[in-house]
């Protein structure tokens, strides 16, 4: 590959060059209402959003990590609670569990799909279970009815991490509409971003809702009249105007992303050193990660980028072996989700992609993995 051409791992451009003009007058329009905080833009797309989930009531807030964390508490989930999730996440996943008091307990995963494996979870419970958490990831639904059976069976609640499924279907349910509270980031690399910080919880619960839209405004449901300790988390007006303008784009470029999915399956398939992901037609291929298992990963990476292909890795380091858990989770054993961390590699992946970049991008792929 000529070294000077380079292949991002996500690019963002052609998004924005095809809304440019919508986003301008959505932001301008914004900035000339001088309502920043909580105003017309937010109710807007939390309609929206909701209608697009089929649920009663979408919350906007912060980001994906105070959802987490403000669903966590609206289920009164605290100290001497355990919430069983999995070890292969983003470490905002178990650290919400950790911010309400409550202890994650890490459930391994599924070696195919990289999610909780249900079996493992129904493991898991003990007395002090309250929830599970489970988190689609990379845009590929988990095997929620499972998940949900274990839920009636042990009387448990459902918190999903939906950061990376916006759009995702299992059975044609939207992820984040099957358990009590489903959680969103806008994050501006996900599949539907925003242009800084974001995210969302939706629920069907009138209960819920309130309670949530109290928790992010400093536990006031009436201004000035605190009833709990709450936080400061709101979804900014500017990036709900911008949002609105991206929500209707989102199947199509959902679809784009299945597209450019199959597009490296065709390419790779055959390709013994390469593990491919299984298909899922409700997936949304926030990322295309694949495994190199027999591979230096880490070498390959290093490889790839002096090629001009840049990959990331998601996650070098389950969460049970983070520091922050270090010491109290030292006894914990999760050999199929630290064995995918050796593995795994997510691959340039974007709706506009071009074939002759993912035939370039496979091209380097296969050339250095060769090399051991």
């Amino acid at each position: 590959m000529d070294t000077q051409t380079r292949i991002p791992v996500l690019d963002l451009n052609p998004q924005l060059d095809a809304l440019w003009p919508e986003l301008n007058q959505a932001i301008q329009r914004t900035l000339r209402s001088t309502h920043y905080i909580l105003g017309p833009e937010v109710r807007a797309f939390e309609q929206e959003a909701a209608r697009y989930l089929g649920m009663k009531h979408a919350v906007g807030c912060n980001s994906g990590t105070d959802a987490l964390v403000i669903a966590l508490r609206a289920l009164g989930i605290g100290p001497g609670d355990e919430v069983v999730t999995t070890p292969f996440t983003f470490f905002a996943t178990a650290e919400a569990i950790s911010q309400v008091g409550a202890t994650p307990v890490f459930a391994d995963v599924e070696e195919a799909t990289m999610n909780l494996d249900p079996a493992r979870v129904e493991r898991a419970v003990t007395l002090r279970t309250r929830a599970i958490l489970p988190v689609h990831l990379f845009g590929r639904p988990c095997a929620m009815d499972d998940l949900l059976d274990i839920a009636r069976r042990r009387g448990l609640m459902v918190v999903e991490d939906c950061a990376q499924s916006f759009g995702a279907r299992h059975r044609d349910r939207p992820t984040g509409s099957m358990g009590q509270i489903g959680c969103f980031s806008f994050f501006p690399s996900k599949n539907l971003g925003a242009c800084g910080d974001g995210g969302l919880l939706a629920t069907s619960d009138d209960q819920l809702a309130s309670l949530c839209r109290a928790l992010r405004v400093h536990g006031s449901r009436k201004k000035y009249h605190n009833e709990m300790m709450g936080y400061n988390s709101r979804l900014d007006e500017l990036q709900a105007a911008i949002l609105r303008v991206k929500l209707p784009r989102l199947e199509a470029w959902n679809a784009g992303r299945r597209r450019v999915a199959e597009g490296y399956r065709r390419l790779l398939e055959g390709h013994g050193r390469i593990v491919l992901p299984p298909p899922d037609p409700g997936h949304v291929y926030h990322q295309f990660t694949v495994r190199v298992p027999g591979c230096d990963r880490d070498q390959l990476q290093a490889r790839l980028a002096q090629e001009g292909v840049e990959t990331m890795v998601y996650y070098p380091v389950p969460c049970h072996r983070l520091l922050a858990y270090a010491h109290s989770h030292a006894h914990v054993a999760c050999p199929v989700a630290e064995r995918l961390c050796a593995e795994v590699i997510s691959l340039p992946i974007w709706p506009e992609m071009e074939h002759e970049a993912q035939a370039a991008v496979v091209r380097a792929l296969l050339a250095q993995a060769g090399r051991g």
